[in-house]
């Protein structure tokens, strides 16, 4: 039962990144939500709570891009587990593709995200969006 709920949930959040709306998955995540960025990019870390992940990753992130969107390719859900290949298609301010490959692997609790680990190419992360110094935002 949890894993059809879970599944409707991503549905939801990628309907709306497809087009560009990130609304379903800002409502999806719990208020403490983590955001786990990999690699060592001045952008990888781990981002606690609903507010910082909002304020401390997407404002600025979001704020580097003409167009983003993200559309899915495969759903793996078991329970309160996922796992969601999806492809980025975003162009930055400046003109730069950042057409990233994602692999996100998101748990839920109570039909809600509450921890979302994501993997990607993080030379495009430095080549497209550059340095971003915490706190400067």
């Amino acid at each position: 039962m949890a894993a059809g709920r879970n599944r409707a949930t991503l549905e939801a959040v990628f309907e709306g990144l497809a087009v560009g709306d990130g609304r379903a998955f800002v409502d999806a995540m719990a208020e403490d939500f983590t955001w786990i960025m990999i690699g060592s990019t001045d952008w990888s870390g781990v981002y606690r709570g609903k507010a910082a992940v909002r304020g401390e990753l997407l404002r600025p992130l979001m704020a580097r891009f003409k167009s983003y969107r993200n559309t899915p390719r495969r759903f793996i859900v078991d329970g309160d587990r996922a796992a969601i290949q999806c492809q980025g298609d975003a162009e930055t301010l400046d003109g730069k593709r950042y057409d990233n490959t994602y692999c996100w692997v998101v748990r839920f609790r109570n039909g809600q995200l509450v921890e979302l680990t994501e993997y990607m190419d993080t030379q495009l992360v430095v080549d497209a969006l550059g340095p971003y110094e915490r706190g400067a935002a």
